[in-house]
């Protein structure tokens, strides 16, 4: 292949539509082959040197992951990506596990997305490739150059885009993300402005690898609960001798990312003098080092995230105006995950495999039964709640697919009000209405969580509550509640 021959790509899908649509978006950089089955394209890629796959899921014969699965076997370096309509978790689940697959998409695809999904995919291409090369030729030479090359590719294969940000084909995180990409490109700061949990580090980070400035350093600083000479060292640096302890002199941040990008977190929690040194960086471009007697430049990006009320801190004077408006010449908002309800089986079982993967527990997935659970309830920790709660649930398992009766109690007891916010116990006692009708709502909330606890085990149930079996089948009835999966059915009774 020449140096100057575009990168060639395989398109597989049973629709041709579909494949047009592809093929228009992408023939400008990349030669693209075509195919409407696994068969035909399992031709092609014996006659072609493929360096990208982009396959459908549903097919007649093999499905998208069943193909993939092969292409990894036959052609090991070639750079996998599904595409598909639907999310359901056992496609999600063979996808990852079974085809190694590099990135997962959903219809519908924007044109520039799939163009920069094939141009992240083929540089993960090439990296691989000139690493190979290097590690086989330059063995004796520096550390330092493997060390880059091998960086830059551990970067591609994380993911260095929005692609990283999971979401459902109707998710309103999708505007998000159009939103962010569009600012991306734009060299202005940005102001990240959601509830704690909600992506905003993620999306600071695809904003960066989607700028002008993605080929440089990304940094993220903390600014919550860090002391004031101990943040003022960190972002701007010291000279020697300023610090006691530190003989030698110490590089801040804002001198590291020198035409990269520095994301500031919790910025309200900032003290009132690190919000005057912040400020003038970020409208005049210069800081003064611990120590230092003169001022020293830096062209660094800001990007910074904030929770919902900083527009009230601002009017109360508690954050200064002039940095927030230095910080925000736009500003994107994330969707707490309550309102992400489509997306929520998704990021859980990403979160479980994760985790899977880190204790070595393989497991194969949650049911549809305990995503159900997972839907009622509001999260209002977001996504790390949503986090620790797999973690959990992936310690007590026993099975490879994970039942409601492993999600942690207060869970169980959640029922969504008419808002789709979470009705707690709290909410109930207070709320109007009768004694009575405020009592049956916890007690069915008990009787429903203790239920799916004990697995519908009736026996064990009623004596846990306390209750004759005959007693506990009467409150069965009286509020309605059914087992999972049994809608319709008559109980059995279970001994």
């Amino acid at each position: 292949m020449s140096v100057d021959a575009l990168p060639t790509i395989l398109l597989v899908d049973d629709e041709e539509h579909s494949l047009a649509a592809m093929r228009l978006a992408l023939e400008d950089d990349f030669d693209c082959l075509t195919a409407t089955n696994a068969e035909d394209a399992t031709q092609l890629m014996e006659e072609h040197f493929v360096q990208v796959i982009f396959c459908d899921q549903r097919m007649p014969g093999k499905s998208g992951v069943e193909f993939l699965t092969e292409a990894r076997d036959r052609w090991p370096d070639t750079v996998r990506i599904i595409i598909t309509g639907y999310t359901e978790t056992n496609d999600i689940i063979a996808a990852i596990n079974d085809a190694g697959i590099y990135q997962f998409l959903t219809k519908p695809w924007h044109p520039d997305h799939l163009l920069m999904s094939a141009k992240n995919a083929a540089d993960l291409f090439r990296l691989t490739r000139e690493h190979d090369q290097l590690a086989l030729e330059m063995r004796f030479l520096s550390r330092n150059m493997e060390s880059k090359v091998e960086e830059q590719r551990k970067a591609l294969r994380e993911g260095l885009g929005f692609e990283k940000v999971l979401r459902a084909p109707n998710s309103p995180m999708n505007s998000v993300v159009a939103q962010a990409r569009q600012f991306a490109s734009f060299d202005v700061s940005v102001m990240i402005i959601g509830e704690p949990g909600t992506q905003k580090s993620a999306l600071a980070r695809a904003m960066h690898y989607s700028s002008l400035r993605s080929d440089r350093a990304f940094f993220e600083v903390n600014c919550s609960g860090v002391d004031d000479d101990l943040l003022e060292i960190e972002l701007f640096g010291a000279k020697r001798g300023a610090v006691p302890g530190r003989p030698t002199q110490k590089m801040g941040v804002l001198r590291k990312a020198d035409k990269g990008t520095v994301f500031l977190r919790g910025v309200t929690d900032l003290s009132q003098h690190m919000q005057r040194a912040i400020a003038r960086f970020a409208t005049e471009g210069v800081f003064r080092p611990v120590g230092g007697g003169e001022l020293e430049n830096s062209d660094v990006r800001l990007l910074a995230s904030a929770p919902d009320d900083i527009a009230h801190q601002v009017a109360e004077g508690r954050f200064r105006s002039d940095l927030f408006y230095a910080l925000s010449k736009t500003t994107v908002a994330t969707p707490p995950l309550r309102a992400r309800k489509d997306d929520l089986a998704i990021l859980a079982q990403n979160f479980l495999f994760d985790a899977a993967a880190e204790h070595g527990k393989p497991v194969h997935g949650l049911s549809d039964d305990a995503v159900r659970f997972l839907e009622r309830y509001d999260w209002p920790g977001n996504l790390r709640e949503l986090e620790n709660e797999m973690v959990r649930i992936l310690i007590f398992s026993q099975d490879s697919i994970l039942g409601p009766e492993l999600i942690s109690r207060h869970i169980l007891q959640a029922s969504p009000s008419d808002s789709g916010r979470d009705s707690g116990t709290d909410q109930v006692l207070m709320s109007e209405g009768t004694l009575k009708e405020r009592v049956e709502q916890i007690e069915m909330r008990i009787l429903r969580e203790t239920l799916t606890r004990l697995k519908w085990n009736k026996s064990r149930a009623a004596t846990e509550l306390g209750l004759s079996r005959v007693g506990l089948r009467a409150k069965i009835e009286r509020y309605g509640i059914v087992e999972p999966g049994k809608v319709g059915q008559r109980h059995t009774e279970e001994e």
